[in-house]
């Protein structure tokens, strides 16, 4: 495989420590300097590197004037609130923004997965006594609204949004996604891609919004959705992005699917992985035997 000699150390611990990853691939200067599968490829889900493309959309949307950060859920669900919601209710889903939702600081937002037969409905009707609280709390259900924000703003599918926005140009194509009981776009996870397609995701990234030749995200939008909004135990987050050592940021997802930007080095390392609770440990792995070499 590609640029093996730099990654030796990373295969062979992974080996010896029986890390379920399927592939590595490493981009650095806009070159492909290393690649290897432990699997053949083939297009795997993403979990929560989902929300990433959630946020992108979002970024999308707003430099095309569709909706803004400081706009309020009720601008986009004023059809869909009972007419008998109590004021007070009313009154905290209109403390409720889009930059809220990108920065997970909704605190009464539980991380579960929905059952219900209509999501938008479920959430719209969770009560918000914490609401002018600003602190981080992972759920599914904030990029859950982000993504059906977007789709509301747009008028049309997320899929069909970010085709020629976003895939095509990343020469990705026919993406494979997970919809709600009511047809709109999940945005928390449920995305499949190989990991040469998030890779190039994490290059766009890399080379702030600017992609073969266009100027596919802008560069004031890819700053802000990677630094730090709010504090976590894990270093900060940004707009459905993990901060990472180095000044790197990362999309991640459940069971160790990552792609990490560093702009430090100008490289990007993504991993298709299932790890299962040794994320922490995989992600070690990369920084000791990978990034050294870069």
């Amino acid at each position: 495989m590609k640029g093996r000699k730099m990654l030796t150390e990373f295969i062979d611990k992974v080996i010896k420590n029986k890390l379920n990853i399927y592939g590595i691939v490493v981009i650095k200067d806009g070159i492909k300097v290393c690649e290897y599968h432990f699997v053949p490829e083939e297009r795997r889900e993403l979990y929560s590197v989902t929300k990433s493309f959630t946020s992108t959309a979002v970024g999308i949307a707003i430099q095309e004037g569709y909706l803004y950060l400081n706009d309020s859920l009720l601008k986009f669900f004023e059809e869909d609130i009972p007419k008998d919601m109590p004021k007070e209710h009313l009154d905290n889903l209109g403390k409720v923004t889009v930059e809220r939702l990108l920065t997970m600081s909704i605190l009464d937002y539980p991380f579960v997965k929905l059952n219900s037969d209509n999501w938008l409905r479920h959430i719209l009707s969770i009560p918000l006594p914490n609401v002018d609280e600003r602190v981080f709390n992972y759920s599914n259900l904030s990029s859950y609204l982000a993504g059906v924000i977007v789709e509301r703003a747009v008028k049309t599918n997320m899929m069909d949004y970010l085709k020629p926005r976003l895939f095509e140009p990343l020469g990705i194509e026919n993406v494979e996604c997970e919809y709600s009981p009511e047809g709109y776009f999940y945005g928390a996870t449920g995305m499949k891609l190989t990991i040469n397609e998030l890779s190039r995701f994490g290059q766009l990234y890399l080379q702030e919004g600017f992609y073969n030749g266009k100027q596919l995200l802008a560069k004031d939008w890819v700053a802000s959705a990677s630094k730090k909004h709010i504090e976590t135990r894990e270093g900060g987050y940004g707009y459905y992005f993990w901060r990472e050592q180095v000044h790197s940021y990362r999309a991640s997802g459940m069971k160790g699917q990552v792609c990490i930007v560093i702009p430090g080095k100008n490289a990007v390392i993504a991993v298709m992985s299932d790890v299962g609770d040794r994320s922490l440990e995989m992600r070690k792995l990369i920084w000791d035997t990978v990034y050294p070499k870069l």
